[in-house]
């Protein structure tokens, strides 16, 4: 059983993409996990799934890279931030990065998140999420 009904991940990089998304997958996490590559497919996936903020494919978490091409983590905050408050369902947003540069950890501080996480993500890393915002690990 699913600990929540859809996660989106946000990361221009291919690759951390995919094996997040199997990694989500096979722990059972989510019973959709969307994929978007930058800020702007975010938002629009956003659009798309969230037209009614209890629909099952509106995440109720997103993995947001800090640094990506197009549209950054924090653009994509600031973007988020200006949406009708009816638009924005009540979500979890936890940044990744590879970065513990202490001025990006700085700013991530101020940033409207619930935490960040350094990659690679891994199952203990999720079921620390799981825990701590939505009450429940993994069963795998």
């Amino acid at each position: 059983m699913a600990a929540i009904s859809c996660t989106l991940l946000v990361d221009d990089d291919a690759t951390t993409n995919f094996l997040n998304q199997r990694l989500l997958e096979h722990l059972g996490v989510a019973d959709t996990v969307l994929v978007a590559q930058n800020g702007r497919q975010a938002l629009d996936l956003l659009r798309t799934h969230c037209q009614q903020p209890a629909s099952p494919t509106c995440p109720a978490l997103i993995l947001l890279d800090l640094k990506m091409p197009l549209m950054n983590g924090i653009e994509f905050l600031h973007a988020y931030a200006q949406r009708p408050e009816r638009q924005n369902p009540s979500v979890v947003i936890i940044m990744l990065t590879t970065s513990l540069n202490p001025r990006d950890v700085e700013q991530m501080q101020d940033l409207p998140i619930a935490g960040f996480l350094t990659k690679p993500l891994t199952r203990d890393k999720v079921n620390q999420v799981l825990q701590q915002h939505f009450g429940q690990a993994t069963s795998t």
